[in-house]
């Protein structure tokens, strides 16, 4: 049966063709944090070429995290009727013509809108490659597969910034953007040959031809074919089988997770853009230099390569639920003596580090535990309702910071209000349960050393 197929899947070694999947998702968040963040990089160049005031500028660099919600929000929920594999081709052309197209773009307005375009692909692509990324990872590895999948954002905008100053310096601005539209490009028939379709969407969508491509990777996975597709579970069967269920993310039974899930992602994103974004600027004005404040923030994005992984690497021994509210409330408790460490130049950089590795963390457990909570027939439209929820918290940290600053709030109250929101978010992940997958469920909320019993 395939759901004896299933539950090998979540209780068998990883082989590698299911690592190589993780792999390509890793791959694509890498693109997505070139492409997030190709604003950031060249903000300075195409503000200088086309006299552009602050308030344009700011707009410009909004205009992606707009795309991304509404990519999050109203694309990627098609996942679950057309398949993940299919969303991310399709986001992935959306995505490189974007950028392509952002390379020869005329003017600001051009420019903007073909950002927020670009973000509404990579919107699509985050929520799929997450929930490709938990499905064919096993229990014991789950966390670690969806928690490496942002350590590749991580990757990808750290990198890009040492790309961009190369490309910028040698032939100017548009060519970072021609360069991210051609990575994005040529990743396209990677996914087609090498990225196979979820598994559970196979199971609960059944479209045409999903018996041979359900024992196509059963093979390659090392496990026995099936003879005949199983009844649909009482899940996947009782909802409508088209269209875009997110109304069901609602349902009476689900609707406090959800809501739950919506904070969470709020919240946490909220305080994620707002150290990134304003932890430079926030730390000269405590008192360092212009080059120290950069310096805090370059630490921020590395500390953020490893606290990805080691969350993952935690939540493969101990419940990932406790591992992430645990990371929560630790990075808010660094957050609050973030600002009085600044007499210390060493003691602030020390702890930029480390807040890099909770605060991205954070971001990391939220894409890991978030597919638990949904049954396989909605999971992509509940993974990105959350993740464009959160991109409205992104959206209202920048806006919401700088009023404040306006009102004369301190450094300091800032980063209390920060870690406030943070402890919240560790209270609504608490708060949550696992009630529509049991497999991903026992992943989520017990560790993994038992679960794999």
């Amino acid at each position: 049966m395939a759901i004896d197929l299933r539950e090998r899947i979540d209780t068998s070694p990883m082989t590698r063709f299911q690592w190589g999947a993780v792999a390509i998702c890793v791959l694509l968040n890498v693109l997505d944090g070139f492409d997030v963040l190709v604003m950031a990089f060249t903000a300075q160049s195409v503000s200088q070429e086309w006299g552009l005031s602050g308030s344009a500028l700011g707009l410009l660099l909004s205009a992606g995290l707009f795309g991304m919600a509404a990519g999050s929000l109203f694309l990627a929920p098609w996942a679950d009727t057309i398949g993940r594999r299919g969303m991310i081709l399709l986001c992935l052309g959306i995505a490189s013509i974007g950028m392509l197209a952002s390379a020869v773009s005329q003017s600001a307005l051009q420019l903007g809108l073909l950002r927020a375009l670009t973000g509404v692909g990579i919107g699509g692509i985050l929520a799929s490659s997450n929930v490709i990324a938990s499905e064919y990872a096993s229990n014991r590895w789950r966390a670690l597969a969806v928690s490496l999948n942002s350590t590749g954002y991580a990757v990808g905008a750290t990198v890009g910034g040492i790309i961009a100053v190369v490309l910028q310096n040698s032939y100017g601005w548009r060519s970072v953007f021609l360069f991210g539209g051609v990575c994005t490009a040529v990743i396209i028939p990677v996914v087609y040959l090498r990225l196979p379709e979820s598994l559970d969407f196979l199971l609960a969508r059944r479209p045409a031809h999903a018996l041979a491509r359900i024992n196509a990777f059963a093979v390659r996975a090392g496990h026995q074919p099936l003879a005949a597709l199983p009844a649909p579970r009482q899940a996947d069967a009782s909802g409508p089988r088209s269209g875009v269920r997110v109304g069901s993310l609602l349902a009476p039974r689900q609707r406090r997770s959800t809501l739950l899930v919506w904070a969470a992602f709020f919240l946490t994103m909220f305080a994620f853009y707002f150290v990134t974004s304003w932890t430079p600027k926030l730390l000269v004005e405590a008192g360092l230099s212009a080059d120290q404040g950069i310096t805090g923030g370059v630490l921020l994005n590395l500390g953020g390569i490893f606290g990805a992984t080691l969350l993952g690497a935690l939540s493969a021994r101990f419940a990932l639920k406790r591992v992430l509210a645990s990371y929560m409330v630790i990075a808010g408790a660094l957050l609050v003596v973030f600002v009085p460490a600044t007499v210390a130049v060493v003691v602030a950089f020390a702890l930029g580090a480390l807040i890099g590795v909770f605060v991205n963390g954070c971001i990391a457990g939220l894409y890991a535990i978030t597919p638990s909570v949904y049954a396989p027939s909605v999971r992509a439209t509940g993974v990105g309702w959350g993740i464009g929820v959160g991109r409205l918290g992104a959206i209202a940290s920048p806006i919401v910071a700088g009023a404040l600053l306006d009102l004369h709030w301190s450094p300091t109250q800032l980063y209390l209000l920060v870690a406030g929101a943070l402890v919240l978010a560790a209270v609504a992940v608490g708060r949550l349960r696992f009630e529509a997958h049991a497999a991903d469920a026992r992943s989520a909320d017990t560790p993994a050393s038992v679960a794999t019993h």
